[in-house]
């Protein structure tokens, strides 16, 4: 498949004047005889310029099949084969297991994808299973102005829920076996992709920095410690807490200087699941979203959402901020809405442009940066009087499973822009049926060997299976990008916007991150059989 760009994209670059921005930037489009130029102005975040505060000089990631040019006519060629490989790229699943190779826990699957548009991708996932408490974590985080802060919540979030989970005793334990010098039991099992990347340069400063807030746990003196809601709430304030001392500290090495700096000044959503058992909680600051599917008794599926967007398009989001400024900001706390006229989601890690005081960010950048790094992150935004106007505090929410409870998908706003959460539900039950279906029984001839069931095996795989996503994930980041107005997946405009240059391409979707996880029916029942 050869020829240009769809006309619908072109045309329609060529008459938005503002293009209501997916993302980070409104775009203004300015013809300029057979060329097209850029003008970024601010959407999602605050004016810097595109890429400045990411960790590009650190990290590269591949640019597959990818144009860089903004001429009008330009021309892409990928075969389906071409398009599975870069929609699959980044596909994670984990199947839990116990030790005796059966199904114990109420978390059957998960599987994960993500898709970029910014280049790197600003978005970051977490999975892991909690090894001190009981309990698995899945987290969907949504960066802003850069990479940084998402990648440092990413690697340090789940640390602080499981740290703040953790009875007197552990912390004891572990804080005994810190001072003897002695090696230190993990506290997380990760479920990660191969490419998902870290900051090594700086994993000992965070792990002590870490040691420092179960510290501050021991030295509370109380038994028993949190609930999980009072977990997940205190880890994630203390944790934007640590990001904004951190780049506060003198620091002499340039490079943790300028990572702690790029943490700080750019920003990041989170939504995560805590699930133990029939106990499932979501905690939820920004615009990343969890949505529950659940099977109703006559066959019919419905959805439950467990987060509401935090930004100003909700009610009780603009009612708490003006509970928290005085009346003569009414008017300005939310601009074209957007909160102070800069930024989409009312709560988020990092940011610390709309925490910090005036003086405290003059006093901070005068003595860390260089000119070059002042011109980037001095910015104090429009009608800036009564700080903070932003917090990272969540909104947690309790839902204990039932039966019917199939299955939770947690995903970043890019998802949510193109795909409801009621289609979400519906394409992953569809696919769920596909998939069984497109699964032929296996029939035994006796006497059964292991010749005969590889060849029944490579049978089933010959009817059709790999003509479809087996990853979930995949499966709605194709429809989200890919599908038309009747809700079937046009290969053509599939094709093209994985296609579109750099610089349009975040005109028309947003990085896309989606965890999806199963449920296990069966021992949810059995737990209400026991109790």
């Amino acid at each position: 498949m050869s020829r240009t760009v769809s006309s619908w994209i072109l045309s329609s670059a060529r008459s938005s004047f503002v293009l209501q921005g997916k993302g980070r930037w409104y775009s203004i489009c300015i013809p300029n005889r057979n060329k097209i130029k850029w003008k970024l102005f601010f959407s999602k975040t605050c004016p810097y310029p595109s890429g400045s505060c990411s960790l590009d000089t650190t990290f590269s990631f591949p640019k597959a099949f990818r144009h860089t040019s903004t001429e009008e006519h330009f021309s892409f060629q990928l075969s389906p084969a071409q398009i599975n490989d870069i929609l699959r790229a980044g596909e994670l699943s984990h199947r839990t297991l116990d030790f005796n190779g059966k199904n114990a826990n109420s978390v059957l699957r998960f599987e994960s994808n993500q898709l970029a548009s910014n280049s790197p991708i600003e978005d970051r996932r977490s999975a892991a299973t909690c090894l001190q408490t009981a309990g698995m974590m899945f987290g969907v985080f949504d960066g802003h102005a850069g990479a940084a802060c998402a990648q440092a919540v990413s690697e340090r979030l789940l640390h602080y829920i499981a740290v703040s989970l953790m009875p007197r005793q552990s912390l004891e334990e572990i804080e005994l076996a810190m001072e003897a010098m002695k090696p230190v039991q993990p506290i997380l099992q990760w479920h990660r992709h191969p490419s998902d990347v870290e900051y090594r340069e700086i994993t000992s400063q965070y792990f002590e920095n870490l040691r420092v807030y179960w510290q501050h746990l021991l030295d509370l003196d109380t038994e028993p410690g949190f609930s999980l809601e009072e977990a997940m709430i205190c880890a994630f304030k203390r944790l934007d807490s640590d990001i904004s001392l951190e780049v506060q500290a003198p620091q002499e090495n340039e490079l943790m200087r300028n990572i702690a700096l790029q943490v700080a000044f750019s920003g990041a959503t989170a939504c995560v699941a805590h699930i133990d058992g029939v106990h499932l909680h979501v905690a939820n600051t920004g615009d990343c979203r969890a949505v529950l599917g659940v099977r109703e008794e006559d066959g019919t599926w419905s959805t439950l959402p467990l987060t509401r967007d935090h930004n100003a398009y909700d009610e009780f989001e603009i009612r708490r901020l003006k509970r928290e400024h005085p009346r003569s900001e009414e008017k300005t706390l939310f601009v074209n809405d957007r909160l102070l006229g800069i930024l989409m989601p009312s709560r988020a890690f990092g940011d610390v442009q709309l925490k910090w005081s005036k003086e405290l960010q003059h006093s901070i950048l005068e003595n860390s940066c260089d000119v070059e790094a002042l011109n980037i992150y001095q910015y104090v935004p429009p009608n800036y009087h009564t700080p903070p106007y932003l917090t990272a505090e969540p909104e947690v929410t309790y839902h204990k499973l039932r039966s019917k409870d199939k299955f939770l998908v947690i995903a970043s706003d890019g998802l949510w822009e193109m795909l409801s959460n009621e289609k979400v539900v519906k394409l992953v039950a569809g696919h769920l049926t596909e998939l069984n279906m497109q699964k032929p029984p296996l029939t035994f001839k006796k006497p059964i060997n292991l010749g005969y069931m590889h060849n029944l095996l490579l049978q089933r795989k010959s009817k059709g299976l790999a003509s479809l996503d087996q990853n979930i994930a995949t499966h709605l980041i194709r429809h989200a990008i890919g599908s038309n107005e009747y809700g079937e997946v046009d290969p053509e405009k599939l094709a093209a916007m994985l296609t579109l240059p750099e610089d349009l391409a975040r005109m028309y979707r947003d990085d896309i991150t989606v965890t999806v996880v199963y449920f296990n029916s069966e021992t949810i029942e059995d737990y209400y059989r026991n109790h």
